[in-house]
């Protein structure tokens, strides 16, 4: 039996979803020994409120803290600015992590455990997060951990052609989140739920998103018109924080959040982090895309409908795979006539249909069997060898 540790060390909760059904899938078996760790309180509530009751039981949930007054005053000085409790929980609880045969992860922090702390009998297997293009999720970084598990060909062969995986380091699984979250819905209250609905989806980045230079005539535009219902649900890192940091690409920019006036427009729904921002609720429900980098575009596109992008950068995208997914729809340059645009992108959705068909075939290999079981055969064979039988 092996000793296996899921681990949700993140601000928010939206890259739950892409490794708690392995998780219970693993637990469902009771082959191994499963611990899920978490740092905030409030990815417990969520882990308790997505899992199956009957399997949560039969793992252990176990809350990491910073140990050290150090890393305490360090989180305490650094936190409005950067994510520093989340970096510091790993060496405040290496013994903790040193217990486990393999950490399970959808994000590339947890590397610091064999790349700063000496851990390298610790087996990481990364899940990703979203079946998106950007060039991050395909870096070096990717190379140091021991498995790899994928939801499509497309991202199986980026990873072993920009970030040097080799075959027996990947394992092709599908798209986990989809067994957990395919059927999530919002239930909108706009008063004319009949009308088409606009997701407005941008990604927190500032020198990829379409926010910091458009967003807010994005949101002009959908006022006091009656031809769309909008639903305005940014990546749910966009407005963590007062000040946006990323590192790939190195960004720095203050974030201000949507005016009160869009309050009173009942055909707006606002929604600037909660879990219905990632749990599928809102790509379920809308008829129509707008975004820019984000990967849930991927989601939406499950059933191919009408898409439009912010190129607000300028970008010469055509060609560059990290900007494979403006093939789906019209590329705008601005947010000018943007109602109108949309319509226009409505009517032409069948000249864009084939090639969402193409991205959807690539990006998620899917089957008859879930994929969170997929992933769990994965795990265990990496783990264990082959699979008896």
């Amino acid at each position: 039996m092996k000793r296996i540790c899921f681990l949700f060390n993140h601000d928010q909760t939206h890259q739950l979803a892409h490794s708690l059904p392995i998780a219970m899938a693993l637990a469902a078996r009771g082959e191994h020994h499963i611990v899920i760790a978490y740092a905030r309180e409030a990815i417990r509530r969520e882990i308790e409120r997505q899992a199956d009751p009957a399997l949560l039981a039969k793992v252990d949930l176990v809350q990491l803290t910073l140990k050290s007054g150090t890393s305490q005053a360090l989180a305490g000085v650094l936190e409005r600015l950067v994510p520093a409790t989340k970096l510091l929980i790993y060496r405040d609880n290496l013994d903790f992590f040193a217990s486990f045969d393999a950490v399970v992860v959808s994000e590339k922090t947890t590397l610091l455990l064999k790349t700063r702390y000496g851990l390298t009998n610790l087996k990481l297997i990364h899940t990703r997060h979203g079946a998106g293009d950007r060039a991050i999720g395909f870096n070096p970084e990717s190379a140091k951990f021991d498995l790899v598990l994928v939801s499509g060909p497309k991202i199986r062969d980026r990873l072993m052609a920009d970030a040097g995986l080799k075959p027996d380091q990947i394992a092709l699984v599908g798209y986990p989140k989809f067994d957990l979250c395919a059927h999530n819905r919002f239930a909108d209250r706009f008063p004319a739920p009949e009308r088409p609905t606009v997701i407005y989806n941008p990604h927190p980045s500032p020198k990829l998103s379409s926010w910091f230079r458009h967003g807010a005539a994005v949101l002009e535009a959908f006022r006091g018109q009656d031809r769309y219902n909008l639903i305005f649900a940014p990546h749910v890192m966009l407005f963590e924080r007062k000040w946006v940091v990323t590192v790939d690409p190195p960004s720095l920019a203050r974030v201000v959040p949507p005016g009160p006036a869009y309050a009173s427009e009942a055909r707006i729904h606002i929604d600037t982090g909660s879990a219905a921002s990632s749990d599928m609720s809102y790509t379920n429900r809308a008829d129509i895309y707008l975004g820019d980098v984000s990967s849930q575009i991927y989601e939406f596109l499950r059933e191919p409908r009408p898409c439009l992008f912010l190129n607000s950068h300028g970008v010469d995208w055509r060609g560059d795979p990290n900007y494979l997914h403006w093939q789906a729809g019209p590329v705008l340059e601005n947010a000018d006539g943007l109602l109108d645009k949309i319509d226009a992108a409505v009517a032409a959705h069948s000249d864009y249909a084939p090639a969402q068909e193409a991205l959807i075939a690539a990006t998620f290999s899917l089957s008859q069997r879930p994929s969170a079981e997929r992933a769990a055969d994965a795990i265990t064979e990496f783990l264990e060898g082959p699979t008896r039988g």
